[in-house]
């Protein structure tokens, strides 16, 4: 029994060695045999892709601006401030809506009151000023110099801004997003070239922030009580141009790769 037994194990033994240099043998890159890749490539990898950005601008002419106007106004006491300025902000408003502007387009804001101190006698008030912020909105571009004209005659003595915008933002916009598109499909295609590899489908598209507004600042802070400038006859003389308004959409956009 005994001298069964260890036959079993030595032919269990012989059998493992037997697989082992099988193994052995396979690993190798002798003719004939099993080899083993040097790349190992694993499906489906969700970082198989290119991702590029691109941004794309489209120029438009402006035909609308928004004028941020204020009115300042200064007296011995606090009431007699308030009226004044109460007086200066209707005399604006009947100004503009004489210019054609329809009354939902005057906005009135920020209405800042405060005292004038004399340091030099102990912090001693010595008046008080207001000021009363006025936006227009929805100016056609062809009358901005004319309006600006009237409301500074009215009263207005601090142009805070002028700003220029497109009614047609939203086609413009959809089609900078166009060239856009493009424009990420051409990088990716040159990156995919120069790796050996092939575009696939689209993965993943983005768009990123951009200016809505579609608007730039071409006259700011310019008061009208500043002694540098020439008061009404400055506004009134000076030449209206807006120029171009650019239109922007920035994307991100993953392509996936075929190898």
């Amino acid at each position: 029994m005994m001298k069964n037994m260890r036959a079993v194990r030595k032919a269990l033994a012989g059998g493992l060695c037997l697989a082992a240099a099988a193994g052995l043998a396979g690993c190798g890159a002798a003719p004939g045999s099993a080899s083993v890749p040097s790349t190992i490539e694993v499906a489906n990898v969700e970082d198989q892709v290119i991702s590029v950005t691109a941004s794309e601008k489209v120029k438009v002419t402006p035909d609308i601006a928004e004028l941020n106007l204020s009115v300042s106004s200064q007296e011995a006491d606090a009431e007699s401030c308030q009226t004044a300025n109460s007086q200066a902000v209707n005399q604006v408003t009947e100004a503009l809506k004489a210019q054609g502007i329809q009354e939902s387009s005057i906005q009135t804001s920020n209405y800042n009151l405060y005292p004038i101190y004399n340091w030099e006698n102990g912090q001693t008030i010595t008046g008080y000023t207001m000021e009363t912020m006025i936006t227009v909105s929805d100016v056609a571009i062809d009358t901005v110099g004319d309006v600006l004209t009237a409301a500074v005659n009215a009263g207005v003595n601090n142009i805070q801004s002028v700003n220029y915008m497109s009614s047609q933002y939203d086609e413009s916009y959809q089609q900078a997003l166009e060239m856009a598109v493009q424009s990420a499909y051409e990088k990716a295609n040159a990156m995919a070239i120069a790796g050996g590899c092939s575009l696939g489908e689209i993965v993943k598209i983005e768009e990123r922030s951009t200016d809505s507004a579609a608007r730039y600042t071409a006259i700011s802070n310019m008061s009208m009580e500043d002694s540098s400038a020439e008061a009404p006859a400055a506004v009134a003389g000076a030449a209206v141009m807006p120029g171009q308004v650019s239109v922007e959409a920035n994307i991100l956009v993953e392509y996936a790769v075929n190898r």
